[in-house]
């Protein structure tokens, strides 16, 4: 999906770079303390983030856009609140966040590569999509509703974060940032 390679190499061979990815880290909760098959518990998703934020030398407040794993379930509350409290963010300090499987449906084990690259694509062209039917959105993700858009806006996007909170409480958090020359 992503063709990842030194800059060097990138160079050398002429190649038009998007991103570059800054930081990533991956956890298993192991199902532990609320997690499950099918839920990430909550100190594995967190601690997925803040060390992908280390290895980036990142704080929270200078991530621009998420592209959640938002499944349309129950458990995107909780995905938020996990969010908030890694990145150390308010609702009003929150940056952007959509769900590319709102678009599409969940591809399963495609799924962080696709959004990856929907993420990499968003933050090149300048731009954030919109998470679909979210007209209903749930009461506790309610006071981020002007960060998570219902249509396409115009957004400058110089760090990004995907996260995936996957089956068997897999977890992995990829930062990218935007490529200037």
């Amino acid at each position: 999906m992503l063709m990842l390679e030194t800059m060097e190499s990138a160079e050398k061979r002429g190649a038009r770079i998007y991103a570059e990815v800054v930081g990533a880290a991956a956890t298993c909760g192991g199902q532990r303390d609320g997690g499950s098959i099918t839920a990430a518990n909550p100190a594995a998703m967190q601690r997925c983030m803040q060390a992908a934020l280390s290895t980036a030398s990142l704080r929270g407040q200078d991530i621009d856009y998420i592209n959640g794993h938002l499944t349309a379930t129950r458990a995107d509350p909780k995905e938020v609140e996990n969010i908030s409290a890694a990145l150390q963010v308010t609702p009003r300090t929150f940056p952007w966040l959509n769900s590319t499987k709102s678009m599409i449906g969940h591809s399963l084990g495609a799924s962080g590569a696709i959004e990856s690259v929907a993420t990499v694509l968003q933050m090149d062209r300048g731009f954030v999509h919109p998470s679909l039917n979210t007209e209903d959105l749930h009461s506790a993700m309610e006071p981020l509703r002007e960060k998570i858009p219902q249509i396409c806006v115009e957004a400058r996007v110089n760090k990004a974060m995907k996260v995936s909170f996957g089956f068997g409480d897999v977890n992995a958090c990829v930062i990218f940032s935007k490529w200037a020359a």
